[in-house]
């Protein structure tokens, strides 16, 4: 199977999650990896400098939209030092692709590649505007969306202004749920499976890899208050270090059949500022992923990390 992943690699660190546990996922091809919100080539580098560290550094790489279609930034990256060490990044390392993102999305697609959307979805967006029509037979799994009730008791109702990647840019959400073979992983879903504190002793064996990953977690932990969330909610743990949001949506897109996926007609509804996914008797078939088995994903997320950061 061949897969393209789309990210905004370097702020939320389950981008970084997410990437770890493609690297060895079985009978799986990466094709290439763009980066949005990527005003100056930071992330783009900071996917390079993972890569690197495991040995796969011959995934290209290619640095996409820098702000969302209407011209707004999208969020920032962390502190270098706090989530990264040393050394110091190389941001020249950013720019120096052979391709630009359009280019590189449309190579992937002519292999074939589904597409693991885990950011916002401006470069889909803007591959859709100047190749109109294209993105209609590409199967798209974004993380992205909001359903009312959360698939479980005990969790978060955040309500679809905290669907990150659909309000950074909400012109490209219409544009891709308008166009693309897509298939959304929710948040309510992806509510139910966590990073815990538990998992770091597994981690922090697994190398330089997983020492980062731990490392970035406590980090993103402390900065966005995720043990008071996780105190607030009956339905999740204790050790709640972060969602796995994006490795999720990418465990989608390659393949994995622990989840449970359905159909529904939705259309893009905006309430003010707001954009959210309606269900609507004449909106557009969606997939959309309903159930997953969260501690059958704990296993296989991190077991996909360790085989990851093992030597070749």
């Amino acid at each position: 199977m061949r897969l393209h992943l789309d990210t905004d690699f370097a702020g939320d660190p389950d981008d970084a999650c997410a990437l770890a546990m493609l690297l060895s996922w079985a009978d799986l091809e990466i094709t290439g990896i763009t980066t949005v919100a990527d005003p100056d080539g930071r992330r783009a580098a900071y996917v390079r400098r993972l890569l690197a560290m495991v040995g796969r550094d011959g995934i290209p790489v290619a640095v996409g939209a820098a702000v969302s279609l209407d011209g707004e930034a999208m969020g920032g990256i962390p502190d270098h030092e706090r989530y990264w060490g040393e050394p110091p990044l190389d941001r020249a390392t950013g720019h120096d692709s052979p391709e630009p993102a359009t280019a590189a999305l449309t190579r992937s697609i002519a292999a074939g590649a589904t597409v693991a959307a885990v950011g916002p979805l401006t470069n889909l967006a803007e591959f859709e505007r100047t190749h109109p029509g294209t993105l209609r037979d590409v199967r798209v799994v974004a993380m992205a969306g909001w359903f009312e009730k959360p698939a479980s008791p005990g969790l978060p109702r955040w309500g679809p202004a905290a669907d990150w990647n659909t309000q950074c840019d909400p012109h490209a959400a219409q544009i891709v749920a308008a166009s693309a073979d897509l298939t959304l992983v929710p948040l309510s879903l992806t509510a139910n499976v966590c990073l815990r504190r538990e998992q770091l002793g597994r981690l922090r064996a697994a190398g330089p890899l997983g020492e980062l990953l731990a490392r970035q977690a406590l980090a993103y932990c402390a900065d966005e208050g995720k043990t008071e969330i996780a105190l607030a909610h009956k339905g999740l743990p204790d050790d709640l270090l972060n969602f796995h949001h994006d490795p999720l949506a990418a465990a989608v897109a390659a393949g994995w059949d622990g989840v449970r996926e359905g159909e529904m007609r939705l259309r893009p509804h905006r309430d003010g500022a707001v954009m959210s996914f309606e269900p609507h008797p004449d909106g557009r078939r969606v997939g959309v992923v309903t159930d997953v088995d969260s501690a059958e994903f704990d296993e296989v997320w991190i077991s996909a990390v360790e085989r990851a950061a093992a030597p070749a």
